[in-house]
């Protein structure tokens, strides 16, 4: 069984948040009658789910698709300014595919879409690696070093956000790799692999170190290659990447039955706690502290910083 929502969401090109919307409307009939609940239970096997008199058929075909980004384009459907988005070059067969994350609008690089929900919500909220190369103002510090290994946070991460974003604390994982390429003084190049995706990352986190990001391209994404795919131009998954790819996805399906099966078997308390709930702190000597990356099927996080880039390391 599964929630109505979430049953549209995951075998449509629907978002969550669009089926909830269609359904409040009264656009989803469950054999004839209207329904407008999201979270009324369905058999995802047999239910006659139709929306807008299109019927839903559950099934795991989807199609995923490598877009090399050019900078000078917004990740996004329309933009209120008029500036160039994705889908103005995009050809009209992938104009309702869905991007995995973003790029910001000055950032270039690897960027997947897909005509499914679940695919892109499955691989947003992932930790798999994402590979970019960087060019920063000035040298690369120790104190950059100390934090790439180490992870960082920070109280106030307004530094190298977009200017109409709200300040606030931010917290950096330790990075799963990095390389410094060049360290010419007055600038730098480095490639690094992170496993998270949140908003202006990088910009942020060398931000709050007086460097400012003038390159930003991404090169892979959970093993995904751009190689040598030309700016602006896109590309299928191979083969062996949807094999990979259904790998994680089934991994991500089993672990969330589990979940859920662990979730009823566990007893209810309905008694009222005096407990305060714990304040957060905020470390700022994170010597003591070193996260490990966790590894999850479709990843290749299985090195230590420096290792994976180095001449003669594992590709």
């Amino acid at each position: 069984m599964m929630r109505l929502n979430k049953f549209i969401a995951h075998y449509s090109t629907y978002s969550r948040r669009e089926a909830d919307q269609a359904i409040l409307d009264g656009y989803v009939r469950i054999d004839g009658e209207i329904e407008t609940n999201p979270a009324i239970q369905v058999d995802e096997r047999n239910a006659n789910v139709m929306i807008s008199g299109n019927k839903i058929v559950p099934n795991d075909q989807f199609t995923v698709i490598v877009y090399n980004k050019p900078r000078g384009e917004l990740v996004t459907k329309k933009d209120p300014q008029g500036r160039k988005t994705i889908y103005d070059s995009l050809a009209k067969q992938y104009r309702h595919y869905i991007p995995v994350g973003r790029l910001d609008f000055a950032s270039e690089g690897l960027l997947l879409l897909t005509d499914a929900s679940r695919v892109a919500t499955a691989l947003m909220t992932s930790k798999m690696e994402r590979v970019y190369k960087i060019k920063i103002k000035g040298p690369v510090t120790e104190g950059m070093k100390i934090a790439m290994g180490e992870g960082l946070e920070l109280e106030d991460a307004s530094a190298g956000a977009h200017e109409h974003a709200d300040a606030g604390p931010m917290s950096f994982a330790p990075f799963y790799a990095y390389q410094v390429q060049k360290d010419q003084g007055d600038y730098s190049i480095l490639k690094v692999a992170i496993g998270e995706g949140q908003n202006r990352e990088l910009r942020r986190f060398f931000a709050h170190f007086g460097a400012e990001i003038v390159d930003l391209k991404r090169l892979s994404f959970g093993g995904i290659e751009l190689n040598n795919l030309p700016t602006g131009k896109v590309r299928f998954l191979e083969r062996s990447e949807y094999t990979s790819l259904r790998e994680f996805l089934d991994a991500v399906e089993k672990a969330e039955k589990q979940k859920q099966k662990n979730e009823k078997k566990a007893p209810k308390v309905f008694e009222k706690s005096d407990a305060k709930p714990a304040k957060k702190t905020f470390v700022k000597d994170k010597a003591k502290v070193k996260a490990k990356p966790s590894n999850e099927p479709f990843s290749t996080n299985k090195y230590k910083p420096d290792s994976k880039f180095a001449k003669g390391g594992k590709k």
